[in-house]
């Protein structure tokens, strides 16, 4: 799918380079995170990041009454292992408010999902526990930066890919949580063959998430059978009437 010629990934790109960036200087001081790696790690046990976004560059509007501090404490409720907050506004509504509403209401560690490119991205990111990065849009060089300044921060990080060849050099950065998107970020069609493509490559060491396109129990079913730790679903809950009950019937139908 396209922006008069551009990819939505293409568009997000550029509003996010357009964007203003945190002034240089020292680093923050490392805050008291929770463990998001130990939450998320399932086998056989599937664990659930659920995730909260307003909207997505694919399907427009999700939720008109978005009101992430209540959201948060409803999936937490539910049997939610993490949260997953967005924080890009112009394509997914979200706010860095959002992101400390969320962490404030609940006990979950939470993952800051954006588009991240820089170092400073990560000194921004405060109330997070857990930061994506999407090795598609990352150099080599630039992704090992990251997870090294990611660790300094006491910041887990979820290192997104969708073919061998990000999936190699993820490995070759050290991922230790490796996420895997059915979706592809140009075309944003959704494949859930991806996770099947390329879990065995991956070494029963790392954590493994599949993310996008997520939303029954024979999805999460075929995902335990191949030793997936969690899944990140997102859009089956935002376009629900109440996202905690819905978590809370998914979760009972794996039971």
């Amino acid at each position: 799918m396209s922006l008069m010629g551009q990819t939505f990934l293409d568009a997000i790109m550029a509003a996010k380079k357009a964007a203003p960036r945190r002034a240089g200087g020292a680093a923050p001081a490392v805050r008291r995170r929770r463990d998001f790696p130990a939450a998320v790690r399932g086998r056989p046990r599937l664990k659930v990041i659920a995730e909260m976004k307003m909207m997505s560059p694919s399907k427009g509007l999700l939720r008109a009454e978005y009101a992430p501090a209540a959201i948060a404490a409803s999936y937490e409720r539910a049997g939610a292992a993490a949260l997953s907050v967005l924080t890009e506004p112009k394509f997914f509504g979200g706010a860095m408010e959002h992101l400390a509403l969320a962490r404030s209401r609940c006990g979950l560690p939470v993952l800051r999902k954006d588009f991240m490119i820089d170092l400073s991205d990560l000194d921004e990111s405060a109330d997070a526990d857990a930061v994506l990065l999407i090795v598609g849009i990352l150099s080599a060089q630039r992704l090992g930066e990251m997870l090294a300044h990611a660790s300094d921060l006491g910041l887990a990080c979820i290192v997104e890919v969708h073919d061998e060849g990000e999936l190699d050099r993820a490995l070759e950065a050290g991922a230790s949580i490796i996420g895997i998107n059915n979706r592809d970020l140009r075309s944003f069609e959704v494949d859930l063959g991806t996770t099947r493509r390329l879990r065995p490559r991956i070494p029963d060491d790392r954590i493994v998430v599949s993310e996008s396109g997520l939303s029954d129990p024979e999805q999460l079913r075929a995902l335990i059978d191949i030793g997936v730790d969690a899944a990140l679903i997102g859009e089956a809950f935002m376009r629900s009437p109440d996202p905690g009950e819905r978590l809370r019937e998914l979760l009972l139908s794996l039971a």
